[in-house]
Protein backbone atom coordinates (compact mmCIF):
# COMPACT_ATOMS: atom_id res chain seq x y z
CA UNK A 1 0.00 0.00 0.00
CA UNK A 2 1.50 3.79 -0.87
CA UNK A 3 2.42 6.24 1.90
CA UNK A 4 0.44 8.35 2.36
CA UNK A 5 1.36 12.03 1.71
CA UNK A 6 2.16 14.33 4.58
CA UNK A 7 0.03 17.16 5.82
CA UNK A 8 0.81 19.96 3.98
CA UNK A 9 2.07 22.87 5.33
CA UNK A 10 0.25 26.80 5.53
CA UNK A 11 2.25 27.85 2.60
CA UNK A 12 2.13 24.05 0.82
CA UNK A 13 -1.89 24.45 1.49
CA UNK A 14 -2.00 27.86 -0.16
CA UNK A 15 -0.68 26.57 -3.13
CA UNK A 16 -2.49 23.90 -3.70
CA UNK A 17 -5.79 25.72 -3.49
CA UNK A 18 -4.53 27.68 -6.64
CA UNK A 19 -3.76 24.50 -8.41
CA UNK A 20 -6.89 22.90 -7.12
CA UNK A 21 -8.56 25.88 -8.37
CA UNK A 22 -6.69 26.89 -11.31
CA UNK A 23 -5.40 23.34 -12.72
CA UNK A 24 -1.44 22.78 -13.38
CA UNK A 25 0.43 25.70 -14.12
CA UNK A 26 3.91 27.35 -14.02
CA UNK A 27 5.75 28.36 -10.95
CA UNK A 28 5.49 31.90 -12.09
CA UNK A 29 1.09 31.59 -12.76
CA UNK A 30 1.34 29.87 -8.74
CA UNK A 31 3.16 32.78 -7.86
CA UNK A 32 1.11 35.69 -9.42
CA UNK A 33 -1.95 33.90 -7.52
CA UNK A 34 -0.34 34.03 -4.45
CA UNK A 35 0.84 37.48 -4.59
CA UNK A 36 -2.82 38.37 -4.89
CA UNK A 37 -3.09 37.66 -1.61
CA UNK A 38 0.22 38.51 0.15
CA UNK A 39 3.81 39.30 -0.73
CA UNK A 40 5.38 36.32 -1.67
CA UNK A 41 8.61 36.01 -3.56
CA UNK A 42 9.30 34.24 -6.80
CA UNK A 43 12.41 32.24 -5.50
CA UNK A 44 10.52 31.50 -2.34
CA UNK A 45 7.01 30.04 -4.40
CA UNK A 46 9.65 27.88 -6.11
CA UNK A 47 11.73 26.55 -3.77
CA UNK A 48 8.25 25.38 -1.73
CA UNK A 49 6.94 23.89 -4.89
CA UNK A 50 10.16 21.72 -4.95
CA UNK A 51 9.87 20.38 -1.54
CA UNK A 52 6.46 19.90 -2.15
CA UNK A 53 7.46 17.44 -5.38
CA UNK A 54 9.83 15.66 -2.72
CA UNK A 55 7.10 15.25 -0.63
CA UNK A 56 4.96 13.51 -3.31
CA UNK A 57 2.23 16.68 -2.79
CA UNK A 58 2.76 17.47 -6.46
CA UNK A 59 4.14 16.25 -9.62
CA UNK A 60 5.79 17.98 -12.36
CA UNK A 61 5.67 17.63 -16.30
CA UNK A 62 9.62 18.32 -17.18
CA UNK A 63 8.73 18.75 -21.10
CA UNK A 64 9.04 22.17 -22.73
CA UNK A 65 10.89 25.07 -21.42
CA UNK A 66 8.44 25.64 -18.55
CA UNK A 67 7.72 22.99 -15.43
CA UNK A 68 4.19 22.48 -15.36
CA UNK A 69 2.89 21.71 -11.89
CA UNK A 70 -0.53 19.28 -10.69
CA UNK A 71 -1.65 19.08 -7.70
CA UNK A 72 -0.92 15.39 -6.89
CA UNK A 73 -3.08 14.64 -4.14
CA UNK A 74 -7.03 15.44 -4.02
CA UNK A 75 -8.90 17.95 -2.29
CA UNK A 76 -11.56 15.76 -0.68
CA UNK A 77 -8.25 13.50 0.94
CA UNK A 78 -6.57 16.32 1.89
CA UNK A 79 -9.51 17.86 3.66
CA UNK A 80 -10.01 15.00 5.35
CA UNK A 81 -6.68 14.48 6.40
CA UNK A 82 -6.75 17.77 8.00
CA UNK A 83 -9.85 17.53 9.61
CA UNK A 84 -9.07 14.01 10.99
CA UNK A 85 -5.94 15.06 12.34
CA UNK A 86 -8.01 19.10 13.76
CA UNK A 87 -10.89 16.93 15.06
CA UNK A 88 -8.32 14.33 17.26
CA UNK A 89 -6.07 17.25 18.19
CA UNK A 90 -8.55 19.78 19.29
CA UNK A 91 -11.37 17.72 19.96
CA UNK A 92 -10.41 14.14 21.62
CA UNK A 93 -11.77 13.08 17.72
CA UNK A 94 -15.33 13.54 18.90
CA UNK A 95 -17.24 15.00 15.83
CA UNK A 96 -19.95 15.71 17.99
CA UNK A 97 -18.38 18.26 20.00
CA UNK A 98 -16.39 19.87 16.33
CA UNK A 99 -19.97 20.27 15.18
CA UNK A 100 -21.49 21.90 18.32
CA UNK A 101 -18.62 24.13 18.46
CA UNK A 102 -19.25 25.20 14.56
CA UNK A 103 -23.01 25.50 14.46
CA UNK A 104 -22.90 27.24 18.04
CA UNK A 105 -20.09 30.10 16.95
CA UNK A 106 -21.82 31.37 13.65
CA UNK A 107 -24.87 32.24 12.12
CA UNK A 108 -26.18 28.95 10.55
CA UNK A 109 -28.34 29.41 6.80
CA UNK A 110 -31.75 27.95 6.52
CA UNK A 111 -29.83 26.19 3.16
CA UNK A 112 -26.81 25.18 5.34
CA UNK A 113 -29.28 23.50 7.97
CA UNK A 114 -31.49 21.43 4.95
CA UNK A 115 -28.05 20.40 3.65
CA UNK A 116 -27.19 19.36 7.47
CA UNK A 117 -30.56 17.33 7.71
CA UNK A 118 -29.71 15.83 4.02
CA UNK A 119 -26.73 14.69 5.19
CA UNK A 120 -27.64 13.12 8.97
CA UNK A 121 -30.39 11.57 7.21
CA UNK A 122 -27.88 9.80 4.40
CA UNK A 123 -25.86 8.50 6.89
CA UNK A 124 -28.73 7.61 9.13
CA UNK A 125 -29.91 5.69 6.22
CA UNK A 126 -25.74 4.05 5.47
CA UNK A 127 -25.77 3.20 9.17
CA UNK A 128 -29.26 1.14 9.28
CA UNK A 129 -27.70 -0.29 5.47
CA UNK A 130 -24.36 -0.79 5.74
CA UNK A 131 -23.82 -2.66 2.51
CA UNK A 132 -25.22 0.67 0.53
CA UNK A 133 -22.31 3.19 -0.93
CA UNK A 134 -21.91 6.59 0.38
CA UNK A 135 -23.59 9.35 -1.66
CA UNK A 136 -21.73 12.25 -2.86
CA UNK A 137 -22.34 15.76 -1.24
CA UNK A 138 -20.23 17.51 -3.94
CA UNK A 139 -22.97 20.33 -3.67
CA UNK A 140 -21.97 21.13 -0.59
CA UNK A 141 -20.64 24.42 -0.35
CA UNK A 142 -17.10 24.83 1.03
CA UNK A 143 -15.91 25.79 4.94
Amino acid sequence: MPKAPPKPTDSELEILHVLWQHGPATVRTVNEQLSQQREIGYTTTLKIMQLMLEKGLVSRDDEGRSHIYRAAVREQDTQGLLLDKFMAATFGGSALKLVMQALGNRKTSADEVAQIRRLLNDIEIQNANPSSTPSSHDDAPAA
